[in-house]
């Protein structure tokens, strides 16, 4: 999935593999939000999951294709966990101090690669062309992030 020639149908549909690689996201997120100081990381992980479980939930439902449900959040995550990995390495390069376009320009490419990551796995799970996957999942990031940030002003 990662370099856009599978989908989620290619995973087994499998509720413990969703619960473990949830459980493992989660874990990840309050570990990696920890280290960067974030007191309200786990609280902030359950909203951004529970806004994608919502979303990919009516968005199966109104494209009449519940049964795809599994597959498509275990990519989901499974892929998220991938891309949190891969920035968090990038962040531990990070010096505030000191001006690294290089390692910006990484990240950038990074946050386009899961862009389009997400974009492919919703256009196979809703049957829909690519741009429309990405509408999505820019949607939907969005969302999340508006939700938070309102939900956790201080």
């Amino acid at each position: 999935m990662l370099r856009l020639r599978s989908g989620p149908q290619d995973l087994p549909a499998s509720w413990p593999l969703v619960v473990l690689l949830l459980s493992a996201y989660l874990v990840q997120n309050v570990v990696t939000g920890q280290q960067l100081e974030d007191d309200d990381v786990a609280a902030k992980s359950l909203v951004a999951i529970c806004l994608q479980v919502v979303v990919l939930t009516g968005l199966l439902l109104w494209r009449r294709y519940p049964e795809r449900f599994t597959q498509t959040l275990s990519a989901l995550v499974g892929v998220g966990i991938f891309f949190n990995m891969v920035t968090w390495a990038l962040l531990t390069q990070s010096d505030p101090t000191v001006n690294q376009p290089l390692l910006a320009l990484c990240w950038f490419g990074v946050f386009i690669w899961s862009l389009f990551v997400d974009a492919h796995i919703y256009r196979n799970a809703l049957s829909v062309p690519l741009p429309v996957g990405m509408l999505i999942t820019v949607l939907t990031l969005a969302a999340s992030y508006v939700l938070i940030e309102m939900w956790f002003l201080t």
